[in-house]
């Protein structure tokens, strides 16, 4: 596919963005053009909002699988492009549109040119929220077609154009989220003797959580538990009845993360005598490891030492990623691909090079007829 056509394609979905399990003008849209490209080859699940493509191969050995999640962001976009979000409130602040796009120029890739192969092409909703890789994993069409390796990509705005980045074991981090409601009583401010101040817990609360990682965790160990919003109260002159703390844990081991939820749990126990006062707290949206299999990593680097492409070794990051889920029970990998953005993920002016678009459809394809031609045995 041509780097025109990809990016029409691009700016199409680019101003749809939906959030996650609300993606139906993107199913549509995408829909639409694998139906144009079909041929018998090509069969077509829908699951929610997601679709899986299976590619048959000339000789299929193995299933191989490529992931793509098509899923937006609840903000406001403020890039001023003449292609910027067409819904109010969303936007495709993590490079989604880049990565469906991609995943598009590949399929067409392989239907004109098949590999020895089979292939699934995952188009998977509500990566960012409330997660959708594992419910879809566990649908009937998945597991008929489930894959015995598979890999994905993600946009990388610190990286130029022409570059990727992966290393073999832990790539991503676990993450949770984290919603804490505090219930007291309320009253007037002259009175305060009278109330519970929600204001004051949960400010309290705060402070004490900090402690969890620096005297609770082994310094060894990496975690970060952020509260990054609070909401408490109606007016100035009120004791505030109820109060809100939002925020996230992110730990590098599964266990760690376990440790840092049982101790927030006590805390909060401890915060309901202290205080009280009712404490509920919620984990949300919980995101397993993105953990890489070295050998896929591997023969990934052997191939882009064989383009014009540059290949560095990432860093593992607190970020978090619904692919870890697949990668927990899927061997395979996650690799970042340079877009240069002067803005960030998930900053309302983030603004990828198009270019990347080419780049991205010729590795991975590059990729998936690797894997084909030098199948790696599975244990």
């Amino acid at each position: 596919m041509e780097l025109a056509k990809l990016k029409d394609i691009r700016r199409d979905l680019h101003q749809i963005p939906e959030i996650g399990f609300q993606e139906y003008k993107t199913q549509q849209y995408l829909l639409r053009l694998i139906q144009e490209m079909a041929t018998e080859r090509v069969e077509v699940k829908t699951w929610q909002t997601g679709i899986l493509v299976r590619v048959s191969g000339e000789d299929p050995k193995q299933m191989i699988g490529y992931r793509a999640d098509i899923d937006g962001l609840p903000i406001d976009e403020l890039t001023g492009f003449d292609f910027s979000s067409q819904h109010e409130g969303r936007m495709h602040a993590c490079g989604h549109d880049f990565h469906m796009t991609i995943a598009l120029g590949t399929l067409e890739n392989l239907i004109k040119h098949p590999i020895q192969d089979d292939v699934l092409f995952i188009f998977q909703p509500a990566e960012e929220g409330p997660g959708g890789a594992l419910p879809m994993m566990q649908s009937e069409a998945f597991l008929k077609w489930r894959p015995d390796c598979i890999f994905a990509l993600h946009i990388a705005p610190e990286y130029p154009v022409g570059t990727v980045a992966t290393k073999p074991g832990l790539l991503f981090a676990n993450t949770s989220e984290l919603f804490i409601d505090f219930t007291g009583k309320g009253g007037h401010a002259a009175y305060p003797h009278l109330s519970k101040d929600m204001a004051v817990a949960a400010g309290t609360f705060i402070s004490q959580v900090q402690d969890i990682v620096s005297r609770t965790i082994d310094p060894l160990d990496s975690a970060v538990v952020t509260i990054g919003k609070m909401t408490s109260g109606h007016v100035q002159n009120a004791i505030a009845e109820t109060a809100r703390l939002e925020g996230t844990i992110r730990t590098l081991r599964p266990e760690v993360m376990l440790q840092v939820k049982q101790k927030l749990e006590s805390v909060a126990r401890g915060f309901e005598i202290s205080h009280d006062c009712d404490v509920r707290i919620d984990y949300g949206s919980n995101y397993f490891q993105v953990y890489n299999d070295k050998r896929y990593v591997q023969q990934f680097q052997e191939v882009i030492q064989q383009t014009e492409y540059s290949f560095v070794e990432a860093k593992k990051a607190m970020t978090g990623e619904d692919f870890g889920f697949m990668l927990k029970d899927i061997p395979g990998f996650m690799f970042w691909l340079g877009v240069d953005s002067t803005y960030g993920l998930h900053n309302a002016q983030l603004n990828p090079k198009e270019e990347a678009l080419q780049v991205g459809v010729t590795i991975v394809t590059k990729m998936l007829q690797s894997i084909s031609a030098n199948r790696i045995k599975i244990e």
